[in-house]
């Protein structure tokens, strides 16, 4: 029976783990081959010209001024874009689920909406928006005397920009997690709250949010993850700069594999970000195991 169970769970996960190992595992692998060779536009025309370099690649990546610039920035965009999209996505799912909201189906899916439109047209559509001449944006500033600001030609409020638009773009989708973990939260909590009188401040303090702790953990998990691997953003609203303020270590890879086809380069840089990554999720995994979150 036990054989039969076995045989039938290999049956139906088969083709799933065939795809993902042909689609992801063997990419994966194939691209850590390569960040150990000077892979580069010579080696498409022969094989033959490539060469095994070692970790020549990695040394290369942990020397690079400009990986360091655009590791600086990812970091700016993550420590930042984090916790303001972890913070609308709360407050939107809170004023969502609240007793007193009305059209939560429609407020649901407009806030959603934005998560699957294409990123590319509504990069271009913000980009001119913030248009400093022409832009919407600082057409409605100057009613109030505000002077038009170059939003992505300004090294100081380029990334800001982009951050702006991240948050609008990603947020709705964070918003559904949390708002199906509120909807698991019981009433019970909520109705002995009132009784003993706590006000709408006390309840989300001592019973939402530590409620929402496993919750808001798999949020920032993915979120964070998600805003490591900026590059849409400011390939279409900036191009990298001014300046390099907005170049990403996924555009920096970009240009090293796609501009000067560097690809063994390029793929040192990738796993180089992987590593930061993966850094960066144990540290924050640690800090929710000592709250008691995983």
């Amino acid at each position: 029976m036990k054989s039969n169970q076995t045989l039938a769970a290999w049956v139906f996960t088969g083709p799933a783990l065939i795809v993902i190992g042909l689609f992801f595992l063997v990419p994966v692998l194939l691209a850590l081959g390569l960040s150990f060779t000077d892979f580069d536009i010579y080696a498409l025309a022969s094989l033959k010209n490539v060469q095994f370099v070692g970790l020549d690649n990695y040394l290369t990546v942990l020397r690079m001024g400009l990986f360091w610039k655009a590791l600086g920035n990812t970091l700016y965009f993550v420590v930042v874009g984090v916790p303001l999209s972890i913070g609308a996505a709360l407050g939107a799912a809170l004023l969502v689920h609240s007793r007193l909201a009305r059209w939560k189906g429609f407020f649901r899916t407009a806030l959603f909406t934005p998560v699957v439109a294409n990123i590319i047209a509504v990069a271009v559509i913000w980009k001119y928006l913030f248009q400093q001449q022409y832009g919407i944006v600082n057409y409605v500033l100057g009613w109030f005397g505000v002077q038009p600001i170059d939003w992505l030609g300004n090294p100081h409020m380029a990334m800001p920009t982009i951050i702006f638009f991240a948050l609008w773009k990603n947020f709705g989708y964070a918003m559904v997690i949390v708002l199906a973990g509120l909807q698991a939260i019981p009433d019970e909590l909520y109705e002995a709250a009132r009784l003993d009188g706590a006000s709408t401040w006390r309840q989300v303090r001592h019973i939402t949010l530590p409620m929402l702790g496993p919750t808001l953990m798999t949020v920032g998990l993915l979120t964070m993850v998600g805003y490591f691997q900026l590059f849409a953003e400011p390939y279409v609203m900036t191009e990298g700069g001014p300046l390099q303020s907005t170049l990403s270590v996924l555009y920096l890879m970009y240009n090293q594999g796609f501009d000067w086809w560097n690809l063994g380069l390029a793929s040192a840089i990738a796993f180089t970000l992987f590593v930061f990554t993966l850094a960066a999720t144990f540290l924050l995994v640690r800090v929710g195991r000592r709250k008691g979150w995983v």
